[in-house]
């Protein structure tokens, strides 16, 4: 599935009261499908607002953008939502894992959403969790992974439904270097196997894995 992203002329701002704050302003990106771009810049210019256009969590006040082939500033709510679920998976800071439940229900919670059996939604668990690196603890809850693990679980997760975007916030944050490096390391084969990934960072040397980075200015 072809899977660029394209914005162009994109502008977003968040209204307070009377006040208008810009965030993003005519701003143009171009990530060709397979990359694996990092996105820096201080805090409150447009890093996570970036992810959440691209994702469709969000509409621009103006301009285009293009994920995968699809306009999403020209859908509706209800066709962004079924749009989301095949084509987009989102890794956070904060794993949101179900604590109940074991690393394959988590990963698996997508897929009831999904026409597949439970023998094949079964056998697609087990895939992305070799992918990986996690077969051996598929019965695991999160509380006995490590942060690490608990990472890799949220993005098996993330890529169960065969989304070939992959939006990344902060997917290393609170994690120590050799579990930061190995989260960094299977982005990286990601991107290889056909996945688009943009990941947002603070962290130069997580940065350092992709293959470009953009950094954002504050909107004079």
């Amino acid at each position: 599935m072809e899977a660029g992203i394209h914005l162009q002329g994109v502008s977003k701002g968040y209204r307070v009261g009377r006040f208008r704050t810009p965030v993003l302003d005519d701003f143009d990106l171009e990530v060709p499908p397979g990359e694996y771009l990092a996105v820096m810049g201080p805090s409150g210019t447009g890093k996570t607002t970036l992810l959440n256009l691209i994702g469709g969590l969000d509409r621009p006040d103006a301009g285009q953008v293009v994920v995968a082939n699809t306009r999403l500033d020209e859908l509706d709510q209800s066709a962004l939502t079924r749009w989301r679920a095949g084509h987009v998976g989102f890794v956070f800071q904060s794993h949101y894992l179900m604590p109940m439940l074991s690393a394959a229900d988590n990963v698996g919670l997508p897929l009831l959403l999904t026409r597949l059996s439970r023998v094949a939604r079964r056998e697609r668990v087990v895939q992305v969790l070799a992918r990986v690196g996690l077969v051996d603890r598929a019965g695991h809850k999160p509380s006995q992974l490590s942060g690490g693990q608990q990472q890799r679980v949220g993005i098996a997760r993330a890529i169960v439904s065969g989304a070939p975007v992959l939006l990344c916030d902060e997917p290393t944050a609170g994690l120590d270097r050799v579990a930061a490096d190995s989260i960094l390391r299977l982005l990286a084969e990601l991107s290889a196997d056909g996945h688009t990934i943009v990941m947002v960072t603070h962290d130069p040397h997580a940065a350092s894995f992709a293959h470009r980075c953009v950094e954002l200015a504050e909107v004079a």
